[in-house]
């Protein structure tokens, strides 16, 4: 993998969504801020009315909903990464097949691609902290902090994603993941509630999920909150999710395009 190979990458993305960015823009970071407004305000409203909501540890319904809903619209944004752009490159314009064959290599693509989804998942994560700022849920101090947890639940998501659509021909299953996977996963992590507040084998099944681990992460960096592990393993885990999610990527596209 050649470093200018890499850059070539990031930057043909890069002006493919200079031309495309308005499209996006409504989807990418006006719904996530306008939910944060609408259920962190509005909704939070009567949350915080409730005598005792349990889990929340004394915080106001939008502080406890911002780094958790900061970093699940990360992990929305490396699905989406992972998903349509990837077989669109791999089937619909070939394009991927092309890089391959010029001195970028598969390494170089997955590099630029996996580097280019890190911006995009840092500017959803820097627009909507700076959201959540200005609305007092959490400190322009926490935005820094979240912005990395951002960037690896988005990798952590991208990479697995971009491994199982490389050996897709059609959009069925990416919709069935989006669809049984990263919507339940947004919901039922902790984001919007404590998963204390669910059956205990759903709750079982939550701390299993990359997200549940960003979640946690977020409330601990940007407002002290106690999580159920240390920060080691939370970080730990993401880690090895794009570890290994890379890892089966680069297999899997060099065997499909290297033919």
């Amino acid at each position: 993998m050649q470093v200018p190979g890499v850059l070539r990458v990031v930057e043909a993305d890069a002006i493919a969504y200079r031309r495309v960015w308005k499209g996006s823009a409504f989807s990418s970071f006006v719904t996530p801020a306008l939910f944060l407004v609408a259920m962190g305000l509005g909704l939070g409203s009567l949350v915080d009315r409730g005598a005792g909501a349990p889990g929340f540890e004394g915080l106001s319904y939008v502080s406890f909903l911002a780094p958790g809903l900061l970093v699940a619209s990360a992990m929305q944004s490396g699905a989406a990464q992972g998903s349509f752009p990837v077989i669109a490159g791999m089937k619909w314009t070939r394009t991927y097949h092309s890089v391959v064959a010029s001195p970028v290599g598969t390494g170089g693509l997955l590099g630029g691609h996996f580097i280019w989804s890190g911006l995009r998942v840092l500017m959803v994560s820097v627009i909507f902290g700076a959201v959540a700022a200005a609305l007092g849920a959490i400190s322009p101090v926490a935005v820094l902090a979240l912005a990395p947890i951002g960037i690896l639940i988005g990798l952590a998501t991208v990479a697995p994603m971009t491994a199982f659509t490389a050996n897709r021909d059609n959009t069925e299953a990416l919709t069935a993941v989006f669809r049984f996977g990263i919507t339940p996963m947004y919901l039922f992590s902790g984001a919007f509630f404590p998963i204390t507040q669910l059956p205990d084998w759903l709750q079982a099944v939550a701390t299993l999920t990359p997200l549940w681990h960003a979640v946690e992460l977020a409330r601990r960096v940007a407002l002290g909150y106690d999580s159920a592990l240390p920060a080691w393993q939370h970080v730990g885990y993401l880690v090895l999710l794009i570890v290994v999610g890379a890892a089966m990527a680069y297999r899997l596209f060099a065997r499909r395009l290297n033919v």
